[in-house]
């Protein structure tokens, strides 16, 4: 399975915001930037982040962004006397137009604080003057209905106004050697009058969903060769539980519930066609990229392990190419929240890659 770099931080001084545990903070450092400075609002993921990046200039800024201003982020970074970072990155909370987030109407209608979080980051683009940019997100920004529109236009105007090019794509993270479908958005810009930067292009490639996308001269890195050697303790609760726990183990590996319906030819079907987010009782296959595993899943939602089981802690990390050695801090809650939110290091690090290679002028 591909590894993240062991770059010298000659790129330049990076600044993070709504850094939570650091995944886009280690793939941005693996391509050879220093982050030097993070705001991250959340006590456990703040403390993960302190915890793994000692190339810090001072402690992560533990504060809403919408209380901290400019200034402190370029101080706490070591900036002074206009000097500018070279790149700023961050993947700004985006409730109300991730997928599950539909299933709300108050977050189909884009009434949630959170959305005032893009214009924190383009408030912050627009007063430290990068050289560069990185900003990520869910990809349902980018559908096209009334909330994800006017928020992702309102988005693009505001990187315009504040003097920057850009270019936007949705990734899939197993088309670069990450052992999960996960597919994010990234906005990657520069100054006006730069080239603007080109995304990178996929390394791997395979089934996702009902197409093949990515290389396909170079299969997606599955889970099971994600898993392959790691030794890890069990943990407590990992068996699934109540009601439905027990139907788990006669799931073949890469299905869910709908193996339990008749159109599926149960001879017992315990649930109707596509009456369950696809989700519920879901399977890995050791043979394909793991699917999107979700920071705050319900207690039958997966993806769970091919053993009839949950995931482990190590066992997710090696899912989104964290280091081993990389430590979380909180409940074990708090450390799947921290991991499901998180950008895979090994996509943010192709990204940062192809946004450092753009030359300027």
């Amino acid at each position: 399975m591909n590894k993240l770099s062991d770059a010298k931080g000659d790129a330049g001084v990076a600044i993070s915001l709504f850094s939570g545990a650091g995944g886009l903070d280690l793939g941005v450092e693996a391509a050879g930037y220093q982050v030097r400075a993070a705001v991250e609002h959340d006590l456990d993921a703040a403390t993960t982040m302190g915890k793994n990046f000692p190339g810090l200039s001072g402690p992560v800024i533990r504060a809403d962004i919408l209380d901290v201003s400019t200034s402190e982020i370029l101080r706490s970074a070591g900036l002074h006397g206009g000097t500018r970072p070279d790149l700023l990155v961050g993947g700004p909370p985006c409730t109300p137009f991730s997928k599950s987030g539909f299933w709300l109407e108050w977050k189909r209608l884009g009434l949630d604080p959170d959305a005032s979080l893009l214009q924190a980051y383009t408030r912050v683009l627009r007063e430290a003057r990068p050289k560069k940019f990185i900003l990520e997100n869910v990809y349902a920004l980018t559908y096209n209905n009334v909330a994800s529109k006017t928020a992702y236009d309102r988005l693009l105007q505001e990187i315009d106004e504040a003097g920057y090019d850009c270019a936007a794509q949705v990734l899939n993270a197993a088309d670069y050697g990450v052992p999960q479908a996960r597919p994010r958005l990234f906005v990657i810009g520069v100054e006006k009058g730069q080239q603007v930067p080109q995304h990178p292009l996929p390394t791997h490639g395979g089934r996702w969903e009902r197409r093949t996308t990515g290389d396909i001269v170079n299969p997606h890195v599955t889970a099971g060769e994600a898993l392959d050697g790691l030794i890890s303790e069990p943990e407590r609760e990992e068996s699934l539980r109540g009601q439905y726990g027990h139907l788990l183990e006669n799931i073949p590996p890469g299905d869910n519930y709908l193996h339990y319906t008749a159109e599926r030819g149960h001879d017992k079907p315990l649930f109707k066609w596509r009456s369950r987010f696809w989700s519920f009782l879901l399977k890995l296959d050791p043979n394909r990229p793991s699917p999107t595993i979700q920071a705050q899943p319900g207690p039958n939602v997966g993806p769970f392990h091919w053993e009839n089981r949950r995931l482990r802690v190590p066992e997710i990390k090696r899912l989104f190419t964290f280091p081993d050695g990389f430590e979380f801090v909180g409940s074990r809650s708090s450390v799947q929240s921290q991991l499901g939110n998180s950008v895979p290091p090994l996509l943010a690090q192709r990204v940062a890659e192809s946004v450092r290679d753009c030359p300027t002028y």
